[in-house]
């Protein structure tokens, strides 16, 4: 969705709110895709702050669905956005501002869903928990150990000691 900023970025003193619906039904990364199971509207006001510039402020929550990095359990992923950038009119934006805005911002538009898009990615977890202490899946089997042991040996030799370990083994008496 589109909103035409052009009245906030050339009236100073200019505020105004509105609310932008949410398109998006999926937040796809390099880390995988990861559909939007709850969204809120995007609550926006756009307040000018002179010289070409206006501020944008705004709040969203976005539920996802997500697997846990341990266990690989399904987990909600919840984020509740707020967010306060500085936009730049075309006529005044200089190279800096240019960048920053160049992902969101077409010409006098504001691409809602590129902005929030911007922001799952700046507020996206860095690792995914079922919980605090999760174990995360045996290495041999593949059980949740979460559910409970599943008595695979894990005992994992030292590989400095293995040529010790043969000396041992090739002298032992049975």
């Amino acid at each position: 969705m589109l909103i035409n900023l052009s009245d906030a970025l050339t009236y100073e003193g200019r505020a105004v709110k509105t609310v932008a619906a949410l398109e998006m039904t999926q937040f796809r990364c390099k880390l995988g895709v990861f559909p939007i199971v709850e969204k809120s509207d995007v609550e926006l006001q756009i307040i000018n702050c002179g010289d070409g510039k206006a501020r944008i402020e705004g709040r969203c929550e976005l539920q996802f669905r997500a697997d846990c990095d341990r266990c690989l359990s399904e987990v909600p992923v919840i984020l509740h956005l707020s967010f306060d950038r500085t936009v730049t009119s075309p006529d005044v934006a200089d190279t800096e501002d240019e960048d920053d805005d160049a992902s969101f911002m077409e010409g006098y538009q504001l691409d809602v869903e590129a902005f929030v898009y911007n922001e799952i990615l700046l507020n996206w977890p860095v690792k995914i928990l079922c919980k605090e202490d999760c174990k995360g899946v045996c290495p041999k089997c593949g059980r949740n150990l979460n559910q409970g042991e599943c008595g695979c040996d894990t005992f994992v030799p030292d590989p400095r000691m293995a040529a010790i370990q043969d000396i041992f083994n090739a002298n032992k008496e049975v």
